[in-house]
């Protein structure tokens, strides 16, 4: 039994988000590549560790301990580009107090302390439960300061 052909149709190169953007809404799409998509981060985009041994070979590092988080550096040897990760346990909270804590220190780091961070180094904060009550500002000068290794 022949089914036909697969339902809807679709034209491998007709199709495209500008496209259907412009036929939907009836005005053409934003032509200025140069411009982020709207709700994108505008900062530089931060390297993230993702493996476990990764944030294992961090606790060998210098530790800076702080009120709202600890900061364990590491430096690898090589020249490549700077390293975050970011750690909360459970005893901050829920899923949800611990990903506000994650959100709000990756948030910190990528407008305020990006740019203090040393290449060829990896940086794990863990955060703590009062990041949650302290205001961004402080949070930010908080991490910068302890990443530029200042008192």
């Amino acid at each position: 039994m022949d089914s036909g052909p697969a339902w809807p149709p679709r034209a491998a190169a007709a199709w495209s988000r500008p496209a259907a953007t412009a036929a939907a809404s009836g005005s053409p799409p934003n032509e200025r590549a140069d411009l982020p998509a709207p709700g994108k981060p505008v900062g530089p985009a931060l390297r993230t560790l993702r493996k476990r041994s990764e944030f294992l070979a961090a606790r060998a590092g210098e530790k800076r301990r702080g009120p709202l988080f600890l900061l364990e550096v590491h430096a690898r040897g090589d020249d490549g580009p700077a390293r975050v990760g970011f750690t909360v346990t459970k005893k901050v909270g829920n899923a949800v107090a611990r990903n506000r804590v994650r959100r709000r220190l990756r948030e910190a780091v990528r407008r305020h302390a990006a740019g203090d961070m040393k290449p060829g180094s990896d940086y794990v904060i863990v955060g703590r439960e009062d990041i949650l009550t302290v205001p961004f500002r402080t949070l930010a000068s908080e991490l910068t300061r302890r990443i530029r290794r200042t008192r």
